[in-house]
């Protein structure tokens, strides 16, 4: 049960005042009012006067059982953390702030949400770690906009079959410390899942991850497997065996790579011994030319002296034999047509062997090692 906006219950009219620092807290201009700690068995209810310039408001250990009716009223309300306290239920008055994006209520009592949290579309970061949630709070099924979602340390034995479909965009899904004994099999369907942690359950063999095409990072730590998941070569692994899985396939990669290269320098080494074949050949060619040309001119000077019935004996022979005729033979030095182009016979080499990127990617992406790292990274 809340309290009125600038009430305090039992005692109709009365004010409470702001925390004292709060003036202060907000003149810096970026809407953030920081009470975590504060013992306070309830929220004042003037807070709700800040609607204009609370964007963030951290409440997280104040020991707090309830909230202001009239929290609604914080329509610029963007992050708001309730987590550590003592709340037995989720007060329906969070449910229509119309801004908040992210949601802490981790160490708390609450055993599920009010159908009324599906009002909560601007949603995108959701805890609800350290809870009492012994089923998947169906309201979550009606935020597809959900990028982040702890349910760690629950009461969980699996997820709705439905939760690939009403959550497309789910990017980190933490489920550590629940008691599942195997893995939902909706998981599988998650092709935008990067971050997924199944730590500390009860499930003693995983299947074949590797068509979940957007994991990067996956733990099973702690649960009863005899060896580690298999999953996609870009993957992340946090549990017993990972990281001698991930030093082998790293020498495996840098194998491939190193063949690669070779390949690719061998390739380079054939084609220059084509070119230099190439250049022999013309040079050969050259040479013939010359002493063919050598041949003609002494042929020429000694012309006169020859038997001019051997020369035409010589004609007829290669007419009755069928290898030319006399129009054909021997055209003019020079003529077009004599000597056949080289151009086509050695391809140029560009276009012939793709460049070199297109064989040696470089590594994209992030692959936080702890789990401090991916909570708290700002990623989700």
């Amino acid at each position: 049960m809340g309290g009125a906006c600038g009430t305090v219950p039992g005692e109709e009219g009365a004010e409470e005042p702001l925390p004292e620092d709060a003036e202060e807290q907000l003149s810096n201009g970026d809407g953030t009012l920081e009470l975590s700690g504060r013992k306070m068995a309830r929220l004042t209810g003037s807070i709700c006067t800040l609607s204009g310039r609370l964007q963030k408001l951290y409440l997280s250990g104040t020991l707090l059982t309830e909230l202001p009716d009239d929290l609604h009223l914080l329509h610029n309300l963007r992050t708001l953390a309730l987590d550590a306290n003592r709340l037995p239920e989720l007060p329906e008055a969070v449910c229509s702030l119309p801004c908040l994006c992210r949601l802490y209520l981790g160490g708390n009592r609450l055993q599920g949400l009010p159908p009324a949290f599906a009002q909560l579309q601007s949603l995108r970061i959701l805890w609800i770690e350290r809870n009492f949630l012994y089923h998947f709070p169906r309201p979550l099924l009606s935020l597809p906009a959900l990028r982040s979602l702890q349910m760690g340390d629950n009461r969980l034995r699996g997820l709705p079959g439905e939760l690939a479909e009403a959550m497309p965009g789910l990017r980190g899904l933490w489920l550590y410390a629940n008691r599942m004994d195997r893995m939902p099999k909706v998981l599988l369907r998650m092709h935008s899942l990067e971050i997924l942690d199944l730590d500390r359950n009860r499930i003693p063999v995983f299947p074949d991850l590797r068509g979940m095409k957007g994991l990067l990072l996956m733990s099973y730590d702690h649960n009863p497997v005899t060896k580690p998941p298999t999953v996609g070569e870009t993957v992340t692994l946090v549990g017993d065996g990972a990281q001698e899985l991930m030093d082998e396939r790293e020498e495996q990669r840098k194998q491939r790579e190193e063949e690669e290269v070779a390949r690719a320098e061998g390739q380079e080494g054939e084609i220059k011994s084509v070119e230099g074949a190439g250049a022999g050949a013309e040079q050969e060619w050259e040479e013939d030319h010359e002493e063919d040309h050598g041949e003609e001119d002494h042929e020429e000077e000694n012309h006169g002296e020859e038997d001019p019935e051997e020369e035409n004996h010589g004609e007829e022979q290669y007419e009755e034999e069928g290898i030319y005729s006399k129009e054909d033979y021997c055209p003019a030095e020079g003529e077009e047509g004599y000597y056949p182009g080289e151009e086509g016979y050695y391809p140029g080499e560009m276009g012939y062997y793709p460049e070199e990127e297109q064989y040696y990617p470089e590594d994209e992406g992030y692959y936080p090692k702890e789990r401090d790292d991916y909570y708290r990274s700002g990623l989700y």
